[in-house]
């Protein structure tokens, strides 16, 4: 099981090393997308051909998008690439992925773009974002193609209701335990709820995002309690 691809610049690295990770003699069974943006999707079809054509999953706001490969609301164009046609079967709330020791249930999380999901092992009560929440000190656009504020704050409140015992962003490290993850869950939500009180504009001395950037950089910063680290790391 794969969640989420990367782009295409790096498509050819990521298939070396999930063949690492799993041998060379297994395959992917199933791979699922968070949404149909180029830093989640973009790399899906060479993967999934690269691995006996595993089937790819994704909201079905999004199948029609990935087939004719659109470079706009995917947001290749900004990375300067070329969105790959790629064939998807139609992912929804509640479908349910057997993982042999647990299991995997897709989560709709609409809000940064529409076709927006999340995928949660019950068992380990791990949640994994996409794009919704990109780091516990970066909250997430909503000014891409297909975002929505009001959607936006409900997802946050889904994700809060799963009560999850660690999330794995879309970028940096996971953000682990229950206190921690409401503390960051609400300022994220604190925040979007005041700027859909501010018109729906987030505050002006914040920093313009940078072309490819899905995500905002606060000033001051948020607090960052998660740190990165390596294999060689203690």
């Amino acid at each position: 099981m794969l969640i989420d691809a990367g782009t295409t610049w790096y498509q050819m690295l990521q298939v070396e090393r999930i063949t690492g990770h799993i041998g060379e003699d297994s395959t992917i069974d199933n791979i699922l997308l968070t949404s149909r943006r180029y830093p989640f999707a973009g790399a899906a079809k060479y993967i999934s051909e690269s691995f006996s054509d595993a089937p790819i999953h994704i909201h079905s706001d999004a199948i029609s998008v990935m087939e004719t490969g659109d470079f706009y609301s995917t947001w290749a164009n900004r990375y300067d690439s070329d969105m790959p046609s790629t064939n998807c079967k139609t992912l929804s709330q509640g479908d349910n992925f057997d993982l042999g020791d647990g299991n995997i249930v897709a989560v709709s999380l609409p809000g940064h773009c529409p076709d927006g999901m999340g995928f949660f092992e019950q068992q380990r009560g791990i949640l994994v974002t996409g794009a919704i929440l990109p780091r516990a000190d970066n909250p997430t656009r909503w000014d891409m193609p297909g975002g929505s504020l009001p959607e936006l704050i409900t997802s946050f409140k889904t994700m809060y209701d799963l009560t999850p015992n660690s999330i794995v962003p879309a970028r940096g490290p996971a953000i682990k335990g229950q206190e921690r993850i409401e503390e960051v869950l609400n300022q994220h939500l604190n925040f979007f709820e005041e700027c859909e009180d501010n018109s729906g504009q987030s505050p002006r001395s914040w920093p313009r995002p940078a072309r490819t950037a899905y995500f905002l950089v606060s000033d001051p910063p948020w607090p960052l309690e998660e740190k990165e680290t390596s294999n060689g790391s203690k």
